[in-house]
């Protein structure tokens, strides 16, 4: 009898330790942004992409980039094979990719890169982004989470063969609209490919200083400093 007692015990405290990880799940809010909140033009930056169909060398492309400081976000907004892409970093989602870049430019002088090895694409972590996507101005806008590997890669550049690159890589993601499900869509898996300079540039638009210094009057949802109702300063 006694040893049935503690098997039940024994299932209540595991019920009610999933249920408390459910909870701390709910919790966890996810990163997101809109794409109507104030935003500031920070600047633009060269990459590369692969080509259409993957054949030949990648090519260069720009990509501009916004802040977002009442979520405190950067976006990368680029267009690529006819879809434009709006891919958003959080702070974390920086601080990663600026560590991340320290770290190959230290495997980069040591001569530790692997040539030859597709998992480096995810070699200094894996972030969670936010992004929107859309081909046309009528067609649907979609937007849903999405995983960035941030790694290195070598590639085929002109004049040079199988150079390194630093890379970002966008992982796919579904958009899901239950009410009208012939809207779903899934984003493309897209990676951009920097050299150490071109990736130093995005890292200083990604410096949080930086960010924080272009904010010279208060935004709506964000700290802003207190007013004194008692008397007006000139």
């Amino acid at each position: 009898m006694k040893r049935k007692y503690l098997l039940f015990i024994l299932i209540l405290s595991c019920f009610a330790f999933l249920a408390s990880c459910g909870s701390l799940a709910r919790q966890r809010e996810k990163f997101t942004v809109s794409l109507n909140s104030p935003n500031v033009p920070i600047g633009e930056i060269e990459t590369q992409f692969n080509p259409f169909m993957s054949i030949g060398s990648i090519k260069k492309s720009t990509v501009k980039a916004l802040y977002y400081p009442r979520e405190d976000a950067v976006c990368l907004q680029y267009r690529h094979e006819l879809t434009t892409y709006n891919l958003f970093w959080s702070y974390s989602g920086r601080q990663t990719f600026i560590t991340a870049l320290e770290m190959y430019n230290k495997d980069y002088a040591d001569r530790n890169l692997i040539t030859q090895n597709r998992k480096t694409i995810r070699n200094y972590g894996v972030i969670e982004g936010y992004l929107y996507w859309q081909q046309f101005s009528f067609t649907v806008l979609a937007q849903a989470n999405v995983n960035v590997d941030i790694g290195y890669q070598f590639k085929e550049s002109a004049p040079k063969e199988n150079a390194p690159y630093f890379s970002v890589n966008q992982r796919d993601a579904e958009f899901k609209e239950d009410a009208a499900r012939e809207n779903n869509r899934t984003s493309a898996v897209i990676t951009m490919y920097f050299t150490r300079a071109q990736a130093a540039e995005l890292a200083a638009l990604f410096d949080q200083s930086f960010l924080k210094s272009l904010i010279t009057a208060p935004v709506p949802g964000i700290d802003a400093a207190p007013i004194n109702v008692d008397r007006d300063v000139y």
